[in-house]
């Protein structure tokens, strides 16, 4: 851990849209951050773009030098990149933002076998490893934007100190994080995405998401 006590962040497809953004927001905010790539150049290279706080290795080795691990990585890789990183995963908090859009039909909702992808994710990964799911639903783009994002991010997991970390590094980067509940309800906001990419398209919307009322913050 570093001398403030927070923690080394590893995101996991840190050259992507979702996991750039990130990136971006969790360095601006003072964390060191790792990006993690299956081409280490690509994300040496991202990293670069972003500043000194942030640096870029190979998946594997992103993920043994963090403190915790952020998956950020399509559907379709997943299950081969958490095998990938697994070793270093041990003992540590992995946040999974995957989504299980199954192109073309992105605007239908296909959730997999295990009933949702972060329970395939705890599955891969084995009980040494804590899983919580998060960030589904903010719009990548808006993340990469300066200035606060209108969204609200569900946290699912189950253990509740878990979850509180993982709304902590929310709030640290203008979001409003909120407990809701186990890791199998993770099944809600990941079904979620492929409505919200519905309305984008039916109302020409630009990255909508969604405020939960009724509840103070």
């Amino acid at each position: 851990m570093q001398a403030d006590s927070r923690p080394v962040i590893g995101i996991i497809g840190g050259t992507g849209h979702l996991g750039g953004a990130l990136a971006k927001r969790w360095a601006a905010a003072g964390y060191r951050v790792v990006l993690g790539s299956r081409d280490a150049g690509r994300a040496a290279e991202a990293a670069a773009n972003l500043g000194g706080r942030v640096s870029g290795l190979g998946n594997l080795e992103a993920a043994a030098s963090a403190d915790l691990v952020v998956l950020a990585v399509p559907f379709g890789s997943q299950q081969a990149t958490l095998e990938d990183i697994r070793p270093a995963c041990a003992g540590k908090l992995v946040i999974d933002a995957t989504v299980p859009l199954m192109p073309p039909k992105v605007m239908r909702v296909q959730l997999p076998a295990e009933g949702c992808a972060a329970l395939r994710a705890q599955q891969v990964l084995g009980e040494s490893v804590t899983v919580v799911s998060a960030f589904h639903n903010v719009a990548a783009h808006r993340l990469a934007m300066d200035g606060p994002v209108d969204c609200d991010v569900l946290v699912f997991g189950d253990k509740r100190e878990a979850r509180e970390q993982v709304i902590e590094l929310a709030e640290a980067i203008g979001l409003r994080g909120l407990h809701a509940g186990s890791l199998a309800n993770s099944a809600a906001a990941e079904a979620l995405t492929s409505v919200l990419i519905f309305i984008n398209k039916h109302y020409s919307a630009d990255g909508a998401g969604f405020r939960i009322t009724g509840i103070g913050g």
